[in-house]
């Protein structure tokens, strides 16, 4: 395979943690952050309509969304800073429904995640300041958004909040709580 090394994680189907390969001399460092050739290679097939990058400071957490008509698979990654990155299966009839996968993405590792269409998503910024880019493989809908609590007790994610002032929207401190509606609600929409 070419410059990245892909690893499915937790046994989710189609969710990969990526880590490109790095050259790095006295002068810094250059790296692919995206090859389609070498993704189709692993499998991984979507096609990227839209770049999107975020900035956040520390305690910032955004999500969980997710899109329930217009489904985006995202290749999500940071620039600056370190964030825990988390997605979650609601993928109806998934036999991984409801589990969760978290990973500290980070500016130093240059690490990545491919997160499919069929997934909540989320992140939490552990950095003074973190700059976060997606990659999506559908445009933005605002009408079609919807979200999960980042703190539903169903799913039990661990995220390491502990001394952290937790910073959130008021949209998502409103979501419903986690349950088999919200794959029916994905599932509807299709």
């Amino acid at each position: 395979m070419g410059r990245f090394e892909f690893k499915q994680c937790a046994d989710i189907e189609g969710l990969y943690a990526v880590q490109p390969y790095v050259f790095e001399d006295a002068r810094g460092y250059n790296f692919e952050a995206y090859n389609e050739k070498d993704f189709m290679q692993a499998g991984l097939s979507m096609k990227f309509v839209q770049d999107n990058r975020s900035t956040s400071r520390k305690g910032v957490l955004r999500g969980l969304h997710f899109q329930k008509k217009y489904q985006q698979g995202k290749l999500v990654s940071v620039i600056r800073g370190e964030v825990f990155d988390v997605a979650v299966d609601i993928r109806a009839g998934s036999k991984t429904f409801g589990k969760w996968f978290g990973i500290v993405l980070s500016e130093e590792k240059k690490n990545m995640l491919y997160i499919p269409e069929g997934f909540a998503h989320g992140f939490l910024v552990l950095s003074d300041i973190a700059e976060f880019e997606y990659k999506l493989s559908d445009f933005y809908h605002p009408e079609d958004e919807s979200g999960i609590p980042w703190n539903d007790e169903r799913l039990g994610i661990q995220w390491p909040v502990a001394g952290m002032q937790i910073i959130t929207s008021e949209r998502d401190s409103s979501h419903r709580p986690f349950s088999e509606d919200v794959a029916l609600e994905a599932k509807k929409a299709e």
